[in-house]
């Protein structure tokens, strides 16, 4: 099973190095890393091209980025991972196993942040994500190829992608939910206050629920 790690970057020169150099790993044994870059104007693509199999320029916004880098691919299985996110020890093992039962999975979240609110946080994401059966682009969505070109890939929406994208993924069955936990970058909540960018992102999903447009939603996110 070999698995293709989709990374949308734009302006990730603090972390893509970060990020690539322990996946070197992955590369040894057989799979691939594409970096689908939303028009870096810093050294991200620089640092990154020893570090990848190939970089792909595509318009700006992870949905077309994702789906320009999965085009690029030739893996049985595509991961979706942030510039910001490394993967558990033993990642290859853990999907591989995961996806004998199940066509799609993700990761259990840490976030870096070492302020106790961010292990309340964390257990949240985790438990809504386990009990609703919808992943965030946090959490390394991996799906088999089959199933990705049979839904179309992700939505060509400005935010909301990776929720609008599991609801469907949902609808061919429930992830597989890893309990190994990836880590991710908490600096959005530390840039703009704990509980500030709670209340937004929960805002911001409560009226995606009820019907609001992305390209609405993607106004206040800003």
């Amino acid at each position: 099973m070999k698995i293709s790690i989709i990374i949308p970057t734009f302006n990730e020169v603090d972390n893509i190095e970060e990020t690539l150099l322990p996946l070197q790993a992955w590369r040894q044994q057989g799979h691939e890393i594409i970096l689908a870059d939303g028009g870096s104007h810093d050294e991200t693509i620089a640092l990154a091209e020893p570090l990848v199999d190939q970089v792909v320029n595509s318009p700006k916004g992870r949905a077309n980025q994702m789906n320009c880098g999965a085009k690029n691919t030739n893996g049985d299985v595509l991961l979706f991972l942030h510039a910001d996110t490394r993967l558990p020890h033993n990642s290859p093992r853990l999907i591989r196993h995961a996806l004998q039962q199940k066509q799609w999975g993700r990761f259990d979240v840490a976030l870096t942040g070492q302020h106790r609110m961010f292990r309340v946080i964390e257990f949240m994401m985790n438990q809504r994500s386990r009990l609703t059966g919808i992943a965030t682009g946090d959490q390394a969505i991996f799906v088999t190829r089959a199933l990705f070109e049979k839904i179309n890939g992700f939505a060509k929406i400005p935010l909301m992608e990776d929720i609008e994208f599991s609801k469907r993924l949902k609808k061919n069955g429930q992830p597989a939910c890893v309990h190994n936990k990836l880590t991710t970058s908490s600096r959005r909540w530390e840039e703009y206050g704990i509980f500030k960018t709670i209340l937004l992102m929960w805002r911001l999903r409560l009226a995606y629920f009820f019907g609001a447009k992305p390209e609405q939603l993607k106004k206040s996110y800003r």
